[in-house]
């Protein structure tokens, strides 16, 4: 029988002094994950790229819109119907999803409620995004709608029991499969009562690029008020702390399955996950709040694993992407990956080397397509049309043309960022993280001329890639011209 397969907490962001227990009861017990990433910083293609181990341009889900096959009928004909939960599903696995799936899913033009993506068991999804209360469920493709009850409609408590539940009631005969996905810390950003008064004096880093200005930057930052206004500055600390309160339930769920793992006597056979679908910037270059961005507080992430192999309290530092994670629970259920199509790899080998031979990518692909409304927004009518996002101090978070692609290099030699923007401008990014860590000064003027050549070939490479041909680094790493 292969190996028991849990997903926990699926979509939420880590940060260490709201989650202590999920850092002692997975990161210490297994292995943590420095150099995580996500292949687009925003939430319904990100999802995308966690459900199938492709990038962007292979799921085609470009944004949070259904016109960006954000849960469409595109999507649910093509990559939804080989997304990892099929495969598991074939393979006998026992599996449940709860929570958060895809932006625009239950909208009427996807199928309403009534979808139920392959390969689930169990399915308790959320339609639309993020809410804690007064909500509607999909509960095995039928209507379930919830009020403002805590005891019984507070979603991230939702998740965790009726988890425990299905773990209660599984058939001990099969492998089973978890994927969990709280809104947490998404907005708004609404607390559980008894932890609502948690972390009063806390106030979001002033480190870092902590409100710089945007200089040298693609114009979407250059237009950002510089310094942020107190009003700004405000609104984001408040946004900051609610969100390290919204945590406070993350981790008492986390804690919650672990023990009931423990109690059925099934923790030392389970795998157990915890991610995020991106990573989340607050007060950087003066951006108020958001993702989006090409830079590492939102296209970083946290990633802890243990299970069985994996020694405690290790630190990985090979890089792995979120288009990953997808091809290393097929390996871990015993699937032959040769037979997927793929662009991720499994990084089994990265946390347990004698179960797997494997090697690290030296580099790989960031994308991101820009949303933008038609109309100026009625926050910031000065800046025009084609702009999304905006706050009332007009500081604007997204565009059309804050549609770029990168290639990321991260290695014990290299540790360098190359951006390509598709605007009017062709204007390029480029940092060396090594000594500006931050990505204060973009050195695209003061770079080896040929050291941009091989970056834009790759660049070039990587955005028509597929499959296999995501993987085979070694046709793009010396390329001279």
């Amino acid at each position: 029988m292969a190996p028991n397969c849990k997903f926990a907490g699926a979509f939420v962001v880590f940060q260490q002094t709201p989650m202590t227990q999920t850092k002692a009861l997975i990161g210490e017990a297994g292995a943590t994950f420095v150099n995580s990433f996500t292949v687009t910083p925003l939430c319904c293609p990100s999802r995308s790229s966690i459900l199938t181990g492709q990038y962007p341009h292979n799921h085609e889900v470009r944004n949070n819109s259904m016109s960006g096959n954000c849960s469409s009928e595109r999507w649910q004909k093509g990559p939804e119907s080989v997304a990892f939960p099929v495969y598991l599903n074939k393979q006998k696995y026992q599996t449940f999803f709860a929570g958060k799936y895809l932006n625009q899913y239950g909208k009427k033009e996807g199928g309403g409620f009534a979808h139920v993506p392959p390969g689930w068991d169990q399915w308790h999804a959320l339609l639309g995004n993020s809410q804690y209360y007064n909500y509607t469920l999909s509960v095995n493709g039928k209507e379930e709608n919830h009020g403002d009850s805590y005891e019984n409609d507070y979603l991230t408590d939702l998740i965790k029991n009726r988890s425990l539940n299905f773990l209660d009631n599984r058939s001990p005969q099969h492998p089973f499969f978890l994927m969990l996905s709280p809104p947490a810390p998404h907005s708004p950003w609404t607390a559980a009562p008894q932890h609502q008064n948690k972390f009063a004096d806390v106030k979001a880093p002033r480190d870092g690029s902590f409100d710089k200005p945007g200089k040298d930057k693609h114009w979407l930052l250059r237009q950002a008020s510089n310094p942020m206004s107190n009003k700004s500055v405000k609104f984001l600390d408040n946004a900051y702390r609610k969100r390290w309160q919204t945590l406070l339930s993350v981790d008492d769920m986390v804690t919650a399955v672990i023990q009931k793992l423990t109690d059925i006597k099934e923790l030392n056979n389970t795998y157990i996950f915890y991610t995020s679908d991106n990573g989340y910037h607050t007060g950087q270059f003066s951006l108020p709040i958001d993702k989006r961005q090409l830079y590492e507080f939102d296209i970083r992430t946290p990633l802890l694993v243990r299970g069985p192999g994996i020694k405690p309290n290790i630190t990985v530092k090979a890089p792995v992407l979120n288009i990953d994670i997808a091809p290393t629970i097929l390996d871990i259920s015993g699937l032959n990956l040769s037979t997927l199509n793929v662009d991720g790899q499994s990084f089994l080998s990265q946390m347990a080397p004698s179960l797997r031979n494997g090697t690290a990518r030296p580099f790989f692909l960031v994308e991101y397509t820009g949303e933008g409304q038609e109309t100026p927004d009625p926050a910031c009518p000065k800046l025009g049309p084609g702009l999304s996002q905006c706050f009332p101090d007009c500081v604007c978070e997204d565009a059309y043309n804050n549609t770029y692609a990168c290639v990321r290099s991260v290695s014990s030699n290299q540790d360098l960022q190359y951006c390509e923007f598709a605007d009017s401008e062709s204007f390029v990014e480029v940092y060396n993280l090594t000594s500006d860590p931050n990505q204060l000064e973009n050195i695209f003027k003061k770079i080896d001329p040929s050291i941009l050549q091989i970056m834009n070939q790759r660049l070039i490479k990587l955005q028509s890639c597929v499959s296999s041909s995501c993987r085979d680094y070694e046709s793009m790493k010396f390329m001279k011209g």
